[in-house]
């Protein structure tokens, strides 16, 4: 069937009336029309065409008021509607034709009606009063003309497909074709309407595509536009094969750029909307075929619902928000229920980020550094810089609080940044001055890694600092380089064509393995400190400890232990033959000063030592 198809039903008491209209709608129009038929014509159809052979109708009929309007239900359920309704206002016995109007009006406020009459039937005024809106009713008065009813069932038609792709623009997501904001609010109106007056819960789904933005930069729109298409088909898909009240009057919704919504408007119990976000995040366990490129694209989705977490709109959207942020904060690729006292969280992460933004005008940021101290020869082999942040409002705020406000925010790539630049200032100041340094190792995240200059932003800071850039090493996490292992070949190829050294930070926690490893270029390991904590006690931890510095020293990979704080660890460490170690057994980290302090001390020791 053509999208021009005309809808048309024809409600009326008398069956061969109904048979003369599907005869005439399905009939070639006549090439002649009457000057009132003209101006009918372009009364109803701007432009002014008459109606033509190539006009399809699909005319369905109803022999009472009660059977128009289970037809106009039935229509809309199978996910259709009528663009015309022809009403005949008397149909004894029962409803008349302005009592099946009003109901029909009450489903589907889009649809043209025409109320078939005699003069003496009605008044039109009081009709249109009891139906609005007036300018959706017609008259055709009897005895008509039959040509009358084919151009007006020509034009409303039309016209109504006209209102209809003009509908579906304003309130329908062009690409993945779900409901946009605007519509999804408007139902979120009604069903909080209905919810109050039947006393019922309902629930609000925000969900939000992990990475989405990393992928999307680096794999483009065209993919990113994919992987949106296929994302709205898989929630579909979770929607349709729901089979309980929860499913049936859901709906879903494209909020904007990767988030969705999904609004379940009558729920028996809050776990209901869990068993929903399960099955989402089952529905995301398989990977996404973009182009060529195979993905795994998992959601975080948080959960409101009223009246709990809730009472209007925009609470509940902003509830529903603030969880999926918590979601995402946990870890990514699960779900959580609003809390309230997620409420005070946002609120101290705003206050952080807020004050973050003015953290390098003020000069709150300093760096600490610890030593990394060779296990073959005892001696200090680097140094690591790490970050500190003292702030007039919140005092001193932990890394592992403000990296991932910084990150999330964007700032991470001005305070990224600075460090770069401080930290190879301070180790050409050190080498300048006759202090032994190997190596300054410096921290670096996902997001500045993503940057397409980051590369030369990592040579201005040696370049201006003079340090030699076989010095500088960076270290990396896991994650950041396995999310994308063909732009992170190609961001570390290009690091080391400059001679900086490269590590991997928290090695072991992540999801990477020697295969990935073999294909990039790196020099140093660092194991983390998870695995380090119980060697001196746990056969298990001591195993994984020298898997994984056999199997990196035969790919001619260093191994730095993180986390050393006693001398059993460091026993261990030294029969497993590990590099490197870097620990509170070695030293704390220390402000610039105390750590040249150190340095020289070290210096002074050796010269002693002849």
């Amino acid at each position: 069937m053509s999208d021009d198809t005309i809808r048309v039903l024809v409600v009326d008491d008398e069956r061969p009336i109904r048979e003369a209209y599907r005869e005439l709608l399905s009939a070639p129009p006549t090439a002649k029309l009457t000057e009132a038929e003209l101006l009918r014509a372009r009364l109803f159809d701007r432009e002014s065409r008459k109606p033509t052979a190539a006009t399809d109708f699909e005319v369905h009929t109803a022999e009472s008021a009660e059977g128009g309007v289970n037809a106009v239900r039935a229509k809309l359920e199978s996910g259709e509607s009528f663009d015309v309704v022809f009403l005949d206002m008397r149909m004894p016995p029962g409803p008349d034709g302005a009592w099946a109007a009003s109901a029909i009006r009450a489903m589907d406020p889009n649809v043209d009606i025409v109320i078939v009459t005699a003069y003496s039937d009605a008044d039109p005024g009081e009709i249109s009063a009891r139906i609005p809106p007036a300018e959706k009713l017609f008259y055709l008065h009897k005895p008509f003309h039959a040509h009358e009813v084919r151009q007006l069932a020509v034009a409303l038609g039309r016209k109504a497909r006209a209102e209809a792709r003009m509908r579906r623009l304003a309130y329908f997501d062009p690409l993945t074709g779900l409901a946009n904001r605007e519509l999804v609010r408007e139902h979120m109106s009604k069903a909080l309407a209905l919810a109050k007056r039947h006393g019922r819960r309902l629930a609000v789904l925000f969900i939000d595509l992990d990475n989405f933005k990393r992928i999307n930069d680096t794999l483009g729109h065209s993919v990113g536009d994919e992987i949106l298409k296929a994302t709205a088909q898989r929630l579909r898909d979770v929607v349709r094969e729901g089979d309980t009240v929860t499913y049936m009057a859901s709906q879903l919704a494209r909020m904007g750029g990767d988030e969705f919504l999904l609004l379940l408007p009558e729920i028996a119990e809050t776990k209901d909307a869990a068993i929903v976000a399960r099955r989402i995040m089952r529905a995301h366990g398989t990977p996404l075929q973009a182009g060529r490129h195979e993905l795994f694209i998992t959601p975080s989705i948080g959960i409101a619902v009223y009246p709990d977490d809730g009472e209007d709109i925009e609470t509940l959207l902003r509830n529903a928000d603030l969880a999926m942020y918590f979601a995402k904060r946990t870890g990514r690729s699960t779900f959580q229920h609003y809390d309230a006292s997620m409420n005070a969280t946002a609120l101290k992460h705003l206050t952080m980020e807020n004050q973050l933004r003015g953290a390098i005008d003020r000069g709150e940021f300093s760096l600490h550094y610890q030593p990394q101290t060779d296990l073959k020869t005892g001696r200090i082999c680097g140094m690591e810089a790490l970050l500190r942040w003292s702030n007039a409002e919140l005092g001193d705020v932990p890394p592992l609080e403000f990296i991932p406000v910084a990150e999330e925010s964007g700032l991470i790539n001005a305070i990224g940044d600075w460090v770069l630049h401080a930290a190879c200032a301070q180790a050409s100041a050190w080498l300048h001055a006759g202090l032994p340094l190997e190596r300054m190792a410096v921290n670096v995240s996902a997001v500045q890694l993503g940057q397409p200059d980051f590369v030369d932003r990592v040579a201005h800071a040696c370049q201006q600092s003079g340090l030699d850039p076989s010095v500088l090493e960076l270290e990396l996490t896991e994650s950041a380089l396995i999310a994308n292992l063909d732009r992170a070949r190609e961001t570390l190829d290009r690091i080391k064509a400059l001679k900086v050294q490269i590590a991997i930070d928290d090695f072991g926690v992540g999801y990477s393995n020697m295969n990935h490893l073999k294909e990039l270029s790196v020099d140093r390991l660092k194991m983390d400190r998870s695995f380090i904590s119980g060697i001196a006690k746990h056969e298990r931890d001591r195993a994984v400890s020298s898997a994984i510095i056999s199997i990196a020293q035969g790919m001619k990979l260093r191994v730095t232990a993180e986390g050393v704080e006693d001398c059993e660890q460091f026993d261990v460490l030294i029969s497993q033959h590990c590099d490197e170690i870097q620990g509170y057994y070695i030293a704390r980290p220390m402000a610039a000063a105390e750590a040249e302090a150190y340095l020289r001390t070290l210096v002074r020791a050796r010269r002693a030592a002849g």
